[in-house]
């Protein structure tokens, strides 16, 4: 077990490393000249020079990389350029918000899409057909497109929920619930149709297996076929279909997180991407990094527990 751990710190530490090289080159590519973004289109180029001289611009790229990698490892991620505050504390303030968020709308979409990909596989028929046909439904709906509905739909018409904005869970509980349901729901709503259709899959994959045919001749009653011995070995599949969802979902907050003005990471993604605020995006990149590794370690640790051959592997 701690080999195997090691060997995943290790990859994932290369992973860092590689992504966090190519994103340094290719924000500095794309942004241009950061400090006339920064000073606006009036500043003049005397202004422009020196905010450049103070960042550190006017050096080498690779002693730019070498002195925020120097800094990186010890933990520091230097000062935001453009807010007056540390990258560190901007990130820390942010990631529970998306966070939260994400790690709600994953567990609604485990829970919905188990459900519809179990019925789909153990009933067939017209029960499947339907099934299918209302997650291709929800897969064909933007997520921003589906935000914008239903705030329109239970915010201004029927003033239930709030349109925009978030509320700490430490300020109120009951406003966080409040702030989180429409943006939580967006988000299940246009992932739940790949899930459900993987779980499908692989519960019908399971109950094609010798030893269910065995089980159902000795006499064991299906619930206990499906619940005790197929799920299991399906497990896996939908694990790693809701891992990657998790990814996919943390990566592409940024769109709902601008439709709801919720602060999180994708909306301070997106504001430190149109300024040019590179520390900051390079602490993202970072933060993300981290968090898929673990969860692609908690997803392996939670394999194993589900099925001896994993471990055993």
């Amino acid at each position: 077990m701690i080999r195997y751990l090691l060997k995943r710190v290790a990859s994932g530490i290369a992973l860092l490393c590689l992504v966090s090289t190519v994103t340094f080159m290719m924000v500095f590519g794309a942004t241009g000249n950061v400090a006339r973004n920064i000073l606006g289109e009036n500043a003049t180029a005397d202004q422009v020079t020196a905010l450049n001289s103070r960042l550190g611009l006017d050096r080498p790229l690779m002693v730019q990389f070498g002195d925020w990698v120097s800094h990186a490892v010890r933990g520091d991620l230097g000062p935001s350029w453009t807010m007056s505050e540390s990258v560190a504390s901007a990130l820390a303030s942010r990631l529970p918000v998306t966070l939260s968020m994400v790690t709600i709308a994953v567990a609604m979409m485990a829970l919905l899409s188990a459900m519809l990909g179990i019925a789909a596989a153990v009933r067939g028929g017209w029960a499947d057909r339907a099934i299918q046909v209302v997650s291709v439904a929800g897969f064909a709906m933007p997520n921003f497109w589906l935000g914008l509905l239903l705030v329109l739909t239970f915010s201004v018409k029927l003033g239930l929920l709030p349109a925009t904005g978030y509320v700490s869970f430490s300020a109120s509980p009951s406003a966080w619930a409040a702030s989180l349901v429409l943006p939580v729901t967006s988000l299940v709503l246009s992932g739940i149709a790949s899930a459900s259709q993987q779980i499908r899959g692989a519960v019908i994959d399971a109950l094609k297996q010798d030893y269910v045919r065995t089980l159902r001749a000795r006499g064991v009653s299906p619930r206990s076929v499906l619940y005790r011995h197929a799920l299991r070995n399906a497990m896996p599949a939908a694990l790693t279909v809701l891992s990657v969802q998790f990814i996919a979902l943390l990566g592409g907050a940024a769109v709902i997180e601008r439709v709801f003005a919720i602060p999180g990471m994708g909306s301070l993604t997106v504001s430190a991407a149109l300024i040019g605020d590179v520390p900051v995006l390079m602490g993202v990149v970072v933060t993300l990094i981290i968090v898929v590794v673990l969860v692609n370690i908690l997803i392996d640790f939670l394999n194993a527990w589900a099925n001896p051959k994993v471990r055993m592997s």
